[in-house]
């Protein structure tokens, strides 16, 4: 199987949380075939959370996105800067934001 587009994937991200009563956007537009996606979670209480594509270790043939934890529930300008500096050097780049009260965001992460 061969990995599933980054606009498909964001799209059911977005609606699956937004069905769920999470109030999730894509907040910028990458490549739609092959763009990497980041997730910026705000926790309602002053503090974000920035999960970001993680090191494939192994050839994958799946079409799951594994991500890791960048930032954990640290000051909105920090997530905000990486997020910046990242599109400065990858302008196919995918965020999307989730507003959400707790730590299950729903994706894989190592």
């Amino acid at each position: 199987m061969s990995r599933l587009r980054s606009d498909l994937w964001c799209g059911v991200f977005v609606r699956r949380h937004n069905d769920l009563g999470n109030m999730c956007v894509v907040v910028r537009r990458g490549d739609p075939i092959a763009g990497q996606v980041f997730v910026e979670v705000d926790h309602l209480d002053g503090t974000r959370s920035l999960y970001t594509p993680a090191p494939l270790s192994s050839d994958r043939d799946d079409a799951r996105l594994v991500f890791q934890c960048r930032f954990k529930r640290e000051d909105p300008a920090k997530v905000n800067d990486r997020i910046a500096r990242e599109v400065d050097f990858d302008p196919d780049l995918w965020v999307i934001s989730l507003d959400l009260r707790g730590d299950d965001v729903g994706i894989d992460v190592v």
